[in-house]
């Protein structure tokens, strides 16, 4: 699958798309669903809303209201929705991966099998910027510099701590490891307050037009043996890149590696919601697809086939079976 205004007008939009449908609550209720985001200056946040958009714009035929929160990322949303606190998250492919099977980070919990897929989003590479003159031409040049590694329950922590046990390296090796969160990054990087920002984000992405913009800073290619091994060695992750011309002084392109997006649930999200959440949004495919840039390449099709080995929701199941996709 290939990868793919400010995000201030991105979330402006889906926002007073959300709100201008909220006042249209004359019809009972049914079911309130919560759909769990990100960062507001990632696209996550954005997705929520388009989705939850599609669904309250067609409330009237199915009585459910949905809501989006925004959370500390994948795998803060994977732990909320075992925990019953959203009903649906978006979350990176990777993390759905060790979430339903008991490993990484989720090792302590042990394998989730109630998890299910909605339904594939957008692509995620793996994207590194680096201040201009912080002299970050490769991968490699990361040590020594002052690197943002993310926020604890972030997918972007998550894959950088994955990253950096393939490379061998430890927090020690930088000059100093922050924790900020995605929409702290582009400040403090341009601040100088950190050398080095890291997102799993679809492109464009509002947080990495905002520092381009903001001050000169440089996408990083990440590639190499350690890259080529962890994409063998996981069916989760595969080989990416980043065009060329998204963002001010950015006009190659990046080689990277990365993840899918995917918007999840449990066995007990009703059937009839998911499937009423689904016909929502592939029933509005292209309106949906205007919905934000990063979407504007997604085909149905990919998004009901990338999904992987873990298992479909079945309320997901019923409508794509309804249209053909399966």
């Amino acid at each position: 699958m290939a990868f793919r205004n400010t995000i201030t007008s991105w979330v402006i939009a889906v926002g007073v798309g959300v709100a201008s449908m909220g006042a249209m609550a004359a019809e009972p209720i049914k079911e309130v669903i919560t759909v769990g985001t990100g960062g507001v200056t990632g696209v996550y946040y954005p997705t929520g809303g388009a989705i939850c958009r599609l669904v309250n714009k067609t409330r009237a035929e199915h009585g459910i209201r949905c809501s989006t929160e925004s959370t500390a990322g994948s795998v803060a949303n994977l732990e909320m929705i075992e925990d019953k606190e959203l009903d649906f998250g978006i979350t990176q492919s990777d993390w759905f991966y060790h979430a339903y099977n008991g490993s990484s980070k989720f090792a302590k919990y042990g394998a989730n099998r109630n998890l299910r897929v909605v339904f594939s989003i957008h692509s995620e590479p793996f994207t590194v910027l680096a201040r201009a003159d912080a002299g970050i031409k490769k991968l490699d040049d990361l040590k020594g510099k002052k690197v943002n590694i993310g926020v604890q329950g972030s997918g972007q922590r998550g894959t950088m701590e994955t990253l950096m046990k393939a490379k061998g390296w430890h927090k020690s090796d930088f000059a100093l490891a922050t924790e900020l969160k995605a929409s702290e990054q582009a400040g403090a990087l341009c601040a100088g307050d950190i050398d080095v920002m890291i997102y799993l984000t679809g492109h464009p992405s509002g947080a990495i037009k905002e520092a381009t913009t903001t001050c000169d800073s440089v996408l990083v290619d990440i590639s190499g043996p350690e890259i080529d091994k962890l994409v063998a060695d996981h069916e989760y992750y595969q080989l990416a890149s980043i065009p060329g011309g998204l963002y001010r002084g950015n006009d190659r392109l990046i080689k990277s590696f990365g993840v899918e997006s995917v918007l999840v649930a449990s066995t007990d999200t009703p059937d009839e919601v998911v499937y009423q959440l689904v016909k929502s949004v592939f029933d509005n495919f292209d309106v949906f697809r205007k919905l934000h840039p990063a979407f504007a390449s997604l085909k149905k099709e990919e998004m009901v086939s990338v999904i992987g080995s873990e298992p479909l929701h079945p309320g997901a199941i019923r409508y794509f079976k309804e249209v053909g996709l399966l």
